[in-house]
């Protein structure tokens, strides 16, 4: 999905939905796509949203974890854990590269373009910092 316009509000809650839907499909057979990123979903023109490009895909079991590898994920769609090498990991790979995404489609540009894995982690770390104190303010009102 190459993003061209900003996307309209109501256009960026279906493709989330779709996008959450089949993730979740996905989870609940045990698989982790673990490659969620613009170009593997697939539009047409009625606006369904499809998962496509399982190459990095692995099964997993929540309850008899099995050390997977770090090296999944594109860049900058890849979570906090995985950059700093986490071998132990589940759906939330998955859901940090969605939430990239619906960042991606209400801004009309990816969020964190990083070019190595460092530059990557400092902006992980920003934006997690960023929420953190926001949130911290919205409590303390």
């Amino acid at each position: 999905m190459r993003l061209i316009e900003v996307f309209m509000w109501g256009q960026v809650k279906c493709y989330v939905h779709q996008l959450l839907s089949g993730l979740e499909h996905c989870h609940n057979r045990g698989v982790l796509h673990r490659d969620i990123k613009g170009s593997n979903l697939l539009l047409d023109n009625n606006g369904v949203l499809k998962i496509a490009d399982f190459g990095l895909a692995s099964f997993f079991d929540p309850n008899h974890k099995q050390p997977m590898t770090s090296r999944v994920a594109t860049l900058w769609y890849r979570p906090p854990e995985l950059l700093l090498g986490a071998t132990d990991y589940g759906v939330g790979v998955d859901l940090w590269s969605a939430g990239c995404i619906l960042a991606e489609l209400l801004a009309g540009k990816p969020i964190m373009p990083g070019r190595t894995e460092v530059s990557c982690r400092m902006l992980d770390c920003c934006i997690i910092f960023c929420l953190n104190y926001h949130m911290a303010i919205s409590i303390h009102r």
